[in-house]
């Protein structure tokens, strides 16, 4: 047992002069005398000379005077300044009583210097001594085991550098630069977008067709159903759709100067929206409260101007605080139906424009008397809001629990199905089709029956804005756990993680203004990757007035937006998941298969996918859907250098 500075001295002394340096010479350094505010941690905060929980620190039994208590994940980045030795005892500190899982692990400019491999609650503490001249920084990481991390309290027990000269210092992880990866696009013709579409009989019909190349583009289809009529000009398909259920398979063509494209586009008449994921924009992290009809109006402009509208994004959505707010009255006008509040002075006006440039518009409500902000709900009045929001012109509906639970009367599932089942069954006998969205943060397995009652969508986990990160950014956390739900995504019903926050967003504790992301720029790249192969829905949530090249560039490479519109229909499966990495795989159409390799780690790593766990046989040509580039031809195996926090992305098509 450590516990005094004499012994501690002693102790010091003799390694020292085991390893053949200076006591004299040398100086050491705590760990815990570093900024730990520069530590991440998976719960509460990190604590010098005390466990998580403030507690002596001890493990297996064994005390130690000195050290640092946290909680994994998390990781801390050291700059040496000439630091000579690291030494430290780790383990998971005794306060859990036997539980937790813990893996310790050292990084030395970038590369692997100590590895605990999983310890538990209760082992012994291990040893660690490195020889670290000539290095520049060292990471400690502690990473939690593929269980959860709850009791996952991780010591750095007696940690200590010896030092000659400057002392070791506590900084951020290195700043990356802003690369971007998506070529722009040429001056000819791509069609982009779904090839299947989904609607309802007899109903109005609108789509825009994504397409980029050198503007003006003259537009043609073949074989549209009757009822429905082309603007050759702007590409708007508008009209009724035919009375008659079944698929009409149409051709969609555009030409310029540069050259001409065709693409196919199936038309399903019948009970399914949203054969592929919705795709379009959100107002709630960025302007919260403050939205207005300007601000719908802004973001409809911006997403044709800035070409997001040919990619494919196509949805134009008023979250929470649209209508009255408490003691705002009056709340419903003579027949019952909601008001909206005086930043909304037209809805229709609102749509109608929205509409006038081919997209569409999406509304917000909750089943409860109050929305989450406070705001005059639905309850008892569903079916005349719904009428209204259908009469406005509204396309898409996110219905959000919030205060139903106060009101929400039965026992188990039937409590949670009610009010998603009662405006589902209302929604299919308006005039209009209207995507529906169960926001109700994964309660009851929801991806186990979302779909029954009419969701077209549904949230699998809480507010991604409101998620904590810690060694990792709450986008990995959210995605990781919508990723488990993968078999019960198909064309019409899909696992709905939340918005893409990218840009600049606001702050969701706060509903505060907005200020630029803190996702480094490969963490980007991995969000949009990952929620491109969970097939999510492409929602994004930033300040659409401040969209640059870089946020660009993330939300618009046609070939990885493919993915996720796909007309199979299928979420990617997790192939592999350590605390160091992840690998995705969805299954496409064409046969061919999207994987991505995502490094979890503090430095780039090599990682490698089998193609027999990708139920793949024979040579592949891989492509870098990011570069939209082909890698070459490969048999057996596809490996990859992959930078920290970031994603090799790419499609495996069968070589010929």
């Amino acid at each position: 047992m450590i516990d005094s500075e004499v012994r501690l001295s002693g102790w010091v002394a003799a390694v020292f002069l085991a390893v053949g340096v200076s006591v004299e010479a040398a100086e050491t350094v705590p760990l815990s005398s570093l900024d730990l505010t520069k530590m991440s941690a998976g719960w509460g905060k990190p604590l010098a000379d005390k466990s998580i929980e403030g507690k002596p620190l001890s493990i297996g039994g064994r005390k130690f005077a000195r050290g640092v208590g946290s909680h994994a994940p998390g990781v801390f980045w050291v700059q040496l300044n000439g630091t000579q030795r690291f030494q430290s005892w780790v383990g998971v500190d005794d306060e859990t009583a036997g539980k937790g899982t813990v893996r310790f692990k050292v990084f030395g400019d970038g590369r692997k210097l100590f590895d605990s491999g999983v310890m538990k609650g209760g082992d012994q503490a291990k040893r660690i001594e490195l020889d670290v001249r000539g290095l520049k920084h060292l990471i400690l990481v502690t990473g939690s085991t593929d269980d959860d991390i709850h009791h996952d309290h991780a010591d750095w027990a007696e940690a200590i550098f010896e030092v000659e000269g400057a002392a070791p210092k506590a900084v951020a992880p290195p700043v990356e630069k802003k690369v971007i990866l998506t070529p722009q696009p040429g001056p000819e013709p791509r069609i982009n977008g779904p090839k299947v579409y989904g609607c309802r009989p007899g109903r109005p019909f609108l789509y825009r067709i994504p397409c980029t190349g050198k503007r003006p583009l003259t537009f043609a289809a073949d074989n549209l159903p009757a009822g429905l009529k082309l603007d050759r000009q702007t590409g708007i398909i508008s009209g009724r759709t035919p009375q008659e259920r079944g698929e009409y398979q149409a051709a969609l063509m555009a030409t310029n100067p540069y050259g001409s494209t065709v693409r196919p586009f199936k038309i399903v008449v019948g009970d399914r929206l949203a054969l592929t994921p919705p795709m379009g924009w959100n107002s709630w992290y960025i302007h919260y409260n403050r939205v207005t009809d300007e601000d719908m109006r802004a973001a409809a402009d911006v997403m044709v101007e800035s070409g997001m509208a040919d990619f494919g994004y196509q949805y134009v959505n008023i979250d929470d605080c649209w209508m009255k707010k408490r003691d705002d009255k009056p709340y419903r006008d003579e027949d019952g139906a909601v008001l909206p509040n005086a930043k909304f002075p037209e809805m229709k006006a609102m749509c109608d424009f929205i509409h006038g440039k081919g997209l569409k518009a999406g509304i917000y409500t909750s089943p409860g008397p109050w929305t989450c902000a406070g705001y005059v709900g639905a309850y008892k009045h569903e079916a005349i809001d719904a009428k209204k929001i259908a009469e406005w012109g509204f396309d898409f509906l996110k219905y959000d629990w919030c205060s139903y639970k106060g009101v929400a009367k039965g026992q188990g599932l039937d409590r949670l199905k009610k009010p998603y089942q009662q405006m589902g069954d209302i929604l299919k006998t308006l005039d209009r089709d209207i995507v529906l969205n169960l926001c109700q943060y994964g309660m009851g397995r929801v991806w186990t029956w979302g779909g029954q009652v009419g969701g077209n969508c549904w949230r699998t986990t809480g507010d991604l804005g409101l998620e904590r990160g810690s060694r990792l950014p709450g986008c990995y956390h959210i995605g990781l756990s919508n990723a488990r739900h993968h078999k019960y995504a198909k064309p019409g019903q899909w696992n709905d993680p939340d918005y893409i926050l990218i840009g600049w967003v606001g702050n969701a504790h706060r509903m505060g203004e907005g200020q630029p992301t803190t996702l480094t720029p490969n963490e980007q790249y991995g969000y949009m990757s990952m929620w491109c192969l969970m097939a999510a829905p492409l929602i994004f949530s930033g300040d659409m007035t401040k969209l640059d090249a870089f946020t660009l560039n993330v939300l618009c490479n046609a070939e990885v937006i493919e993915v996720n519109q796909d007309p199979l229909g299928k979420q990617a499966r997790i192939v592999k998941q350590t605390d160091e990495e992840l690998i995705l795989a969805k299954p496409m159409a064409d046969g061919s298969r999207a994987v991505g390799l995502f490094n979890f780690g503090e430095v780039e790593q090599e990682i490698t996918v089998n193609f027999s766990d990708l139920d793949v046989r024979g040579p592949r040509i891989a492509r870098d859907l990011w570069r939209q580039r082909d890698l070459g031809r490969f048999d057996g195996t596809f490996s990859a250098k992959v930078a920290r926090h970031g994603v090799a992305m790419i499609r495996l098509r069968t070589a010929r």
